[in-house]
């Protein structure tokens, strides 16, 4: 495991596009079929890192609280799966369905939606709204494994409120931190 943070780069940019199939329901979803009438949070998670690990519930509870507000949310895993096995899609269905995850969980097999992206770690989080813009590219919170610090979201949770809200995008972008996106070789 390498501990990478998010990559910076400028806020504002389109969100890329995409055909993913979904591992619960064997669907192709677009950007299209996820996006959230008042914005979508895109997620590159996956199922075996400690920091996307510590952090599930918490993800689960903030897409069951804003999907209902208009918020689209997807989760992405690209990782390397023959090096990676606990990231295949039969095992992400199972997670998936175990844990009842209210979002689509996509696979990445070519890994050029993570590169479209820029995403870097897991989770890596990229906030757009409404115009398909982003917003936010930061943290959940400031908790990580072993921190003694809760998970609670909060700093997603003020992004999503001020997007949703119209409010201008004032809070400090504190990179995502985790185990870099295991690349194919």
């Amino acid at each position: 495991m390498s501990l990478t943070p998010t990559t910076s780069i400028p806020l504002g940019f389109n969100a890329p596009s995409f055909i993913l199939t979904d591992v619960i329901s064997g669907a192709k979803l677009s950007y299209s079929d996820v996006r959230g009438e008042k914005g979508t949070l895109v997620m590159f998670i996956c199922n075996h890192c400690p920091y996307v690990i510590h952090v599930r519930s918490e993800l689960i509870l903030l897409a069951n609280d804003y999907l209902k507000k208009g918020v689209g949310f997807v989760a992405i895993s690209s990782n390397d799966v023959v090096n990676y096995p606990d990231d295949a899609p039969e095992r992400m269905k199972e997670l998936a369905l175990k844990e009842k995850f209210p979002f689509p969980y996509l696979y990445d097999e070519s890994q050029e939606i993570a590169k479209e992206y820029n995403a870097a770690c897991t989770p890596d989080f990229m906030l757009f709204d409404e115009n398909e813009l982003c917003v936010y590219r930061g943290r959940l919170d400031e908790s990580r494994p072993n921190s003694g610090v809760p998970v609670t979201g909060k700093d997603m949770r003020a992004a999503i409120n001020m997007m949703t809200q119209g409010k201008e995008m004032t809070l400090p972008q504190y990179p995502s931190m985790g185990c870099n996106i295991k690349w194919k070789r």
